[in-house]
């Protein structure tokens, strides 16, 4: 199984003095052997710029440090999932924030909102 890490999760992992970090260095000892963590490119930017502004790291340099570090180790595995699109592929809807006339237009993104075509539907 291949487990994507958010940003909250990459940080506790990294960082002695996170208050979740013995709990996630217990989840990740727990893992199968096949299993992977995954980062991409979201999860590993907000590492790099809320350690240091959470005091976890000292900079963006230490903190590019200890993710590339952290990538580097055999148990568990990693793996960056990557998607080769940019702002370039947006869909329609995201390119306009809301109607012409300043009210939201009350459309969002199906994983967010719920279902698509059901946008008043909470994500379960």
């Amino acid at each position: 199984m291949t487990y994507l890490l958010d940003v909250n999760a990459l940080l506790a992992l990294a960082h002695a003095s996170h208050e979740l970090h013995g709990r996630t260095e217990s989840w990740v000892r727990r893992l199968g052997r096949d299993d992977r963590l995954a980062t991409c490119a979201i999860t590993e930017l907000g590492f790099v710029r809320i350690g240091p502004q959470a005091r976890l790291s000292p900079g963006v340099g230490r903190s590019v440090e200890l993710l590339s570090a952290l990538k580097r180790s055999r148990r568990p595995r990693f793996t960056v999932l990557g998607d080769r699109l940019g702002c370039e592929a947006l869909p329609p809807w995201a390119m306009s924030p809301g109607a012409d006339d300043g009210r939201p237009s009350g459309r969002a993104c199906p994983v967010v909102r719920g279902q698509a075509g059901d946008p008043g539907r909470g994500h379960s």
